[in-house]
């Protein structure tokens, strides 16, 4: 392991983001915060200029560090594909000329025989085109994160909460293995300039593999409500994402990219992470009664 590093973080105000930028000043890390806007930024950390869709302004966000985080997507527009090949190409030519060592990604799990979504296949295509350029990256593949303000668990909140019984189609069968959003930083902090973990894939999740209905099940006891689900064949993925945009406040297109992954299994083949980051990872009841912790303390 090498010492303290100035590093990059971009997507540092999003979900995991704000989450690592402390946890990597805690870990005594130079940390500059990548952010269109950085007058308006109020975390810790140091705020630089940087737009992953203006390459120009890559080259001056980066230089001088020797690590950079990349978690950056584009789910939110029904193009996220092009877009996000567009901009890790950006980035990673940049990372490069910047003399960066790392980059961190975290990326989503899935087998690659496996008829992936568009969703997971951008990811992949991600995971590539950030080192094409030379240099090394790390990559942490997960399934569902779980964690207050993050689109996958608050699909499953408010699902929960918003109606007295679910008509589900045939993917809440499919099965996953869902990571409490802290279990996540504390992988992205653990890999950071280490040697054992350059240039490798790893796949990251909790303890627990569940199907999708038996999350649901899982927060609805938690929270003591009912939660009885009735699987339909005919609902598709596209009626799923209308009828979700009808029953959830999360944004419709993101959804709809989400929901058309969750026919694919997402669950950890290879554990190599636990020897090179070592630590339990909480359960998902843990994650769960964590998340609801968090939205009540902040509301």
């Amino acid at each position: 392991m090498t010492g303290p590093r100035e590093v990059l973080v971009a997507g540092g105000t999003g979900f995991v983001g704000r989450r690592l930028v402390p946890a990597l000043v805690e870990a005594g890390h130079e940390v500059r915060v990548m952010t269109r806007r950085p007058d308006r930024y109020e975390g810790l950390g140091r705020a630089v200029r940087g737009d992953v869709g203006d390459p120009g302004s890559l080259r001056s966000a980066l230089e001088g560090t020797s690590a950079a985080y990349y978690l950056v997507h584009s789910l939110e527009n029904a193009d996220f594909e092009s877009r996000d090949a567009e901009a890790a190409t950006a980035f990673g030519s940049a990372a490069a000329a910047a003399g960066v060592e790392q980059i961190v990604y975290l990326g989503g799990l899935g087998d690659d025989g496996d008829d992936l979504s568009p969703h997971l296949r951008s990811r992949r295509e991600v995971e590539e085109l950030l080192g094409a350029a030379g240099v090394p990256v790390t990559v942490l593949r997960a399934g569902i994160v779980v964690g207050h303000g993050g689109i996958s668990w608050e699909i499953t909140r408010q699902l929960v909460e918003h109606l007295p019984a679910m008509i589900t189609p045939r993917w809440v069968k499919t099965r996953t293995q869902p990571i409490s959003v802290d279990d996540v930083v504390r992988y992205l902090v653990g890999v950071l300039g280490n040697p054992d973990a350059t240039s490798r894939t790893f796949e990251v999740g909790g303890s627990d593999v569940l199907a999708y209905s038996d999350m649901l099940k899982r927060v609805a006891a938690i929270e003591g409500r009912p939660m009885p689900i009735f699987p339909v064949p005919l609902l598709t993925p596209r009626l799923s994402s209308l009828w979700l945009a009808l029953v959830t406040d999360v944004d419709p297109q993101a959804g709809r990219n989400l929901i058309d992954s969750m026919v694919n299994e997402v669950i950890v083949r290879d554990d190599a992470i636990r020897r090179v980051v070592p630590f339990e990872p909480m359960t998902y009841d843990e994650a769960v009664r964590a998340a609801l912790a968090e939205r009540a303390e902040s509301a």
